[in-house]
């Protein structure tokens, strides 16, 4: 089973063998009129998209990461090394999805690392702790990195995390909300890792945006067409993308 996939392991219910009734004798033999049902493989993915977590170092990437793929917390998280990434397959709007979420380092003598992973993300979530300033001071620095790497046509999700330290709080929800309307499609939420509040409705709510984005042959077509094979998830990207000319930021 892939990790983050949300699929129960297989168990038998009140209505498995029957040793009962024959049993001395042997199991007994099938009649004509009975057959052995097979366990239907699980559907495959419709298609993949990649989603990036960019964010200060100890803001809470990788406990936002682990709550939504494996609904697990850390207290106390070792911060994240390069790059590390969880699967996940959702259902929306009658598609199966497999997520592919990597979670960077907040550490900028990572960036030469971690900006590689710009491009090929559909989604980028960009997270800040609500109890430390310094991590809101840094969003522009963030957004200077989307803007040289990233797909003008990604979509950008803000997240103060550590709503279940409110007493601690250094940034308002206004101050959020302020930023993130300075830019163009952003979103904005608050969020906890810790309590699992509003922890999925983060993931789920990007990739519908993602998908109400895209036109329907497109869906139909490209990404359809983007199953994933068996083979192991890549760890590099094949080469750093080159800068963007355009920028998103005001």
């Amino acid at each position: 089973m892939e990790p983050g996939s949300g699929l129960p392991q297989r168990r038998l219910g009140g209505g498995g063998l029957d040793l009962g009734a024959g049993s001395a004798g042997g199991s007994p033999a099938l009649s004509g009129g009975q057959s052995r049902r097979r366990k239907q493989p699980p559907r495959p993915a419709d298609f993949k998209l990649q989603v990036i977590i960019i964010g200060s170092r100890g803001v809470g990437k990788t406990s936002l990461m682990e709550r939504f793929t494996d609904d697990t917390f850390c207290e106390a998280c070792k911060s994240t090394v390069g790059v590390d990434f969880k699967i996940k397959t959702v259902e929306l709007r009658g598609k199966k999805i497999r997520l592919q979420i990597w979670d960077t380092a907040g550490q900028e003598r990572f960036n030469s690392i971690t900006s590689a992973y710009y491009r090929s993300a559909k989604g980028i979530i960009l997270v800040y702790d609500i109890t430390k300033k310094e991590t809101f001071d840094d969003l522009p620095k963030w957004m200077k990195m989307i803007d040289k790497y990233a797909s003008e046509d990604a979509e950008l999700l803000l997240v103060g995390n550590k709503l279940d330290c409110e007493v601690d709080r250094e940034i308002t929800r206004q101050q959020g909300e302020k930023f993130a309307q300075q830019i163009t499609g952003m979103r904005f939420c608050e969020a906890s890792a810790k309590d699992n509040f509003n922890v999925d409705e983060i993931f789920l709510k990007l990739v519908d945006d993602i998908l109400k984005k895209m036109p329907l042959d497109v869906i139909r077509n490209e990404l359809s067409n983007s199953i994933l094979s068996l083979q192991p998830e890549p760890e590099i990207p094949p080469e750093l993308p080159p800068p963007r000319p355009h920028v998103r930021c005001c």
